[in-house]
Formats: C-alpha cells, structure tokens, sequence
C-alpha cells in the first residue's frame, strides 16, 4: 500500500473519532448541568481543558458560556479541532481514497458533512442539543459499523483501525485526567452526592456506565479509573484500545504477537501495552494520577510519531516532536 493513502485513512479515522468524543463530551455536559446546582463554579470550562486548548478559546472567545464554547468545538472552522473541521478533513480524506474505501462510507461521510455545514445547524444545535450532539455520535457509530462491514479487513481497515485507537485511549486519558485535577479541586467536596455525580458524568462521556455498574456496582473515583485505563474488555479503556491497535499494527507488519517487534513502531507499542498490563490502579495513585496519564498522553503521542515516520515517511514537528496530516 502506498503510504500516502496510509495516512489518510489513518487520519480519516482518527478526525471521525475525535469529531465523536467532542458531541458526547458537550452531550454528557448537558445532561450534567440537570444535576449540578448552577452556583458550583463554570460547567463549560472543563470541556474545553479537555481539549488542551484553553489558550486557543481564550483568544477568540471572551468567556466560558454555553453558546460559546459549543460553537468554538463544534462550529470553529479556525479551530482545527472543532467537530466539523474534523469531519471536513475526514470527508476530503475520504474523496481522494474513494477507490480504497466503499461507497457507502463514502456517501455516509459525505452526507454527514454536508448535514453539519447547513446554515441551520448552529441553531439547531443551541435549541435542541441533546439532539444534535446525539445525532452526530450515530452518525459516527454508523460510519464505523459502514467500515466494519463493507471493507475488506486488510491493510487499509488496520491502519484505519490503528488511528480509531490511538485517538479514543488519548481521548479516555484526556476525560480522567481533567477530574482528577481540574474539575473537583475542593476537597470538601469529596465523596459527596455532587462529587458522585460527576464521577457517573466521567464514565457516561467513555459510554461506560452500564459496563462499570456490572463490574463494580459502586462508583468511587479508584474504581472509575481502574475501569478506564485498565479493564481488558471495555472498548473504552486505555488497555484495550492500545491492544487492539498493537493487534493491527501486527497485522499489518505480519509479525506474530509474540515475536519480536519488527520495527519502532511496534516496539514502542508493544511496551506501551505491556506496561499497562502490568500496571495496576495501586501503582498509579501511588505515582500520581495526572502524571500518569500526562506521561501516558505523551507516549500516545510519539506512538503516533513514530507510525508516521515508519509507515508513512512524516518527518515530526520541530517543536512538539508530534505530526499531523
């Protein structure tokens, strides 16, 4: 496979992902507001620390509020991370490997665009956006489900499958991270109905809720990590998304899981999966929460880099030592 399409459906799947996890974030948050008392601090703020791009907002927004922020994720084009422009960039991927993909993904994606760039969409966002932000997870879920079923499972699906991963861990790392230190700093708070509340938001925004209650029943802030960053099972979690795509990668190299790696990339994900297996909750704590999952934003990162220089010829930035298309 050339690597220039390798990229791009990489990347293709990577901005569909990332365009989900930002609509079930703002989702969650509405729903969240229903339970909060409005005195308890700014509820929009944390959306946007989710994205690490607080300096971006600051610059072009004047403040935190509801309408705000969801026009700077969902409907910035300036902002490179907004929903549709990640599903502008998804869709122009998509058109120039319309050969390598199926049609229905393409019409799918296609559709799902222009839907979001009609001139209604704002509005329709600000008045009802329970349902707008749900409609674009489906949207999402269907064009994976699109990709699953009517393309071949061969190179291109694990590349896709590749960037789907990595995107939904870094994402996961990102939601726990913002709790643990910024979202709840009193600690009077602590183990109170609100701070259950938020906890019970924390897994909605991974859609792990059911599956935590049948593990654990209780929620408490050790098990709602231990869930998300370690359960081998839940599709969601650090551990599995990092596994599934150290699964195509091998795929893709024909190297078997227990051989040795073939190349960088599969080194550094292969440890990256062994540390988190041999890894408990106890030994995070113990670490500190934030650090850990700031250093494992990090090595998400140069697994990204790395793929990229190993399979697609992308030299990284300078600065950051991350690429992207």
């Amino acid at each position: 496979m050339l690597s220039r399409v390798a990229n791009t459906i990489y990347w293709m799947c990577r901005y569909i992902e990332r365009a989900e996890n930002v609509a079930r974030f703002i989702s969650v948050n509405l729903n969240l507001l229903l339970d909060m008392p409005m005195e308890k601090g700014n509820h929009w703020e944390p959306l946007v620390m989710i994205t690490g791009d607080q300096k971006v907002f600051e610059k072009n927004y004047p403040d935190y509020d509801k309408k705000q922020v969801i026009r700077f994720l969902t409907f910035d084009r300036e902002y490179p991370n907004a929903i549709i422009t990640c599903l502008a960039a998804a869709r122009e991927n998509a058109r120039s490997i319309r050969e390598i993909i199926s049609s229905d993904m393409w019409e799918h994606l296609n559709n799902f665009y222009l839907e979001l760039s009609d001139n209604c969409s704002p509005d329709f966002a600000l008045s009802d956006p329970h349902r707008f932000f749900k409609i674009i997870q489906m949207r999402s879920h269907l064009f994976t489900g699109l990709m699953d079923c009517t393309m071949s499972h061969g190179e291109a699906w694990n590349f896709a499958r590749i960037g789907m991963m990595l995107e939904r861990a870094d994402k996961t790392s990102r939601i726990l991270d913002v709790k643990y230190f910024m979202l709840l700093p009193q600690a009077d708070l602590v183990n109170t109905p609100l701070d259950n509340i938020q906890w019970s938001a924390v897994l909605k925004s991974a859609s792990a809720l059911e599956m935590f209650r049948k593990r654990y029943h209780r929620i408490t802030p050790r098990n709602v990590a231990d869930f998300l960053i370690f359960d081998e099972g839940f599709p969601r979690s650090m551990r599995h998304c990092v596994a599934k795509a150290n699964v195509c990668l091998n795929r893709i190299d024909g190297s078997a899981p227990t051989g040795p790696p073939q190349n960088a990339a599969e080194k550094q994900l292969g440890r990256l999966e062994a540390d988190l297996t041999y890894t408990d909750i106890d030994e995070v704590i113990d670490q500190g929460m934030h650090e850990y999952l700031d250093g494992m934003q990090t090595r998400l990162n140069r697994v990204d880099t790395t793929i990229g220089t190993t399979f697609f010829n992308i030299k990284p930035t300078a600065d950051t030592g991350v690429q992207e298309q």
